[in-house]
């Protein structure tokens, strides 16, 4: 039996690599086995390394991927810092930087501060457009150009570009039809690289969004379109277009932009970071949990491996903060568009939580995130998101409770909100996942979770 595992596994490798994904259910079918033990089979590949583990089956692990935008900031600082102020240093008048083939918010990021300060110190432009893909996060071109002055030499006297705001654009018409409702997203398969999450993740980072169309959608579902953009980015200014036809004035020059008020205005940032103060309308007493996430880079020092919590829940494991949150107000509370808080302190079943996502995931969850761990590695925090229907999981760095003892008194020590946030039995160990959905039945949502749970 145990021969014939061990044939199975490294069949199940040799196929994922040739294939590049296959789902639990079609490598079932080649096995002849049940979809359970391909599961185990996945986990404990995935446990070796020789497999990434994704929901509802598996994929080549690929090395070297592209870190979250927070490592991607501290990593190889210096060594960033000593090629823009070479490259500055290069740099002569009617001189031409092209953008290569590649990506603005990784590969081309010294290209793009290169070409910003050139134009900037020419003296004859009032202001510069950075037009990116529409299949591009914002997040790093922002933090790139806002860590140019940062990043220039200290005797650099020249021009620097500021950035003014960040506009996206958003079209009404598919919006109401796959974000609202979710029929259409349930009825095909996602893409490695769906467009549902980068929609998403461009709504969650501006400052302005122009919601284009708006004459194809009737006023009702114009409605339900601001709802949902308002409750995934409640500070964006929202402007109706058609064929993005908008007064200059109102998106230059605005003044907009400040990196660390946009990075953080996302509701479900707000929801998993901040107590929610306005629960008039509840009738229990719970309490949410405050968590600031951080994700490092695990060749970092000790103590920088790990989550930094505010005040703890006083509710402990019985806690269901299941909240229905009301600052969205308007047009968001008319259309059912609402956000529940999940937290627990046990961690999840990776099977189970892997299969209610792949087949119970609720359809009119229009955005989750949040942070969890698993039973089978109670050391490791994990970062859960979902748009549309892209979901991901990723590492995001050990739990507090796994520092040494006396590393862990220290940062006790230098922070006492910490001790307010910790466990006698969990430490700072917790699964907190924030939902933004229509019509939201949290009970049936809280249930379906509960089930998934471990004893710890």
């Amino acid at each position: 039996m145990a021969n014939a595992k061990f044939k199975r596994r490294s069949e199940i490798v040799r196929i994922v690599r040739e294939k590049k994904q296959m789902s639990c259910v079609e490598l079932s079918k080649a096995f002849g086995v049940t979809e359970e033990t391909i599961r185990k089979d996945l986990q404990e590949l995935s446990e070796k390394g020789e497999l990434l583990r994704t929901f509802g089956g598996a994929m080549v692990r690929e090395y070297g991927t592209e870190r979250s935008l927070d490592q991607r900031i501290i990593q190889n600082l210096e060594q960033k810092k000593r090629i823009a102020q070479k490259a500055v240093s290069t740099l002569k008048s009617g001189d031409l930087v092209a953008l290569q083939n590649g990506c603005i918010c990784c590969t081309l990021q010294t290209d793009l501060i290169n070409q910003l300060i050139e134009l900037a110190s020419a003296g004859r432009f009032d202001y510069i457009v950075v037009e990116a893909s529409g299949i591009c996060d914002p997040a790093p071109i922002a933090q790139t150009i806002s860590s140019i002055r940062a990043m220039l030499p200290e005797d650099y006297t020249g021009d620097v570009p500021v950035l003014d705001c960040v506009v996206t654009v958003v079209d009404a018409l598919r919006m109401q039809s796959e974000f609202a409702c979710g029929d259409r997203l349930v009825q095909r398969k996602p893409a490695e690289d769906d467009i549902e999450s980068l929609v998403i993740q461009q709504i969650e980072f501006c400052n302005v969004v122009l919601l284009n169309k708006i004459s194809e959608v009737t006023p009702e579902e114009g409605a339900r379109v601001r709802a949902i953009i308002r409750a995934l980015q409640p500070k964006a200014r929202i402007i109706e277009c058609d064929y993005a036809d908008v007064d200059l004035d109102r998106i230059i020059g605005t003044g907009l932009f400040d990196f660390e008020d946009v990075a953080t205005s996302a509701t479900w940032i707000r929801e998993i970071e901040h107590r929610d103060h306005d629960h008039e309308e509840e009738e229990d007493d719970h309490h949410h949990h405050e968590h600031e996430h951080h994700g490092h880079d695990h060749e970092e020092e000790c103590h920088d491996h790990h989550h930094h919590h505010e005040e703890g829940c006083p509710g402990g494991d019985h806690c269901t903060c299941g909240h229905h949150h009301h600052h969205h107000g308007g047009h968001a509370e008319e259309y059912g568009i609402e956000t529940m808080v999940y937290f627990r302190r046990a961690p999840f079943d990776l099977n189970k939580f892997d299969r209610f996502v792949a087949t119970q995931w609720p359809s009119n969850i229009i955005r989750a995130k949040g942070i969890l761990y698993f039973s089978h590695n109670r050391d490791m925090c994990y970062l859960f998101e979902q748009a549309g229907i892209q979901k991901n999981l990723s590492e995001s760095g050990l739990w507090y409770a796994t520092a040494p003892a006396a590393e862990l008194e220290r940062l006790m020590a230098s922070d006492p909100t910490l001790r307010m946030d910790w466990d006698n039995t969990y430490g700072d160990r917790m699964v907190k996942l924030v939902f933004i959905g229509q019509h939201l039945d949290r009970e049936a949502l809280a249930a379906s979770l509960d089930a998934c749970l471990s004893p710890f």
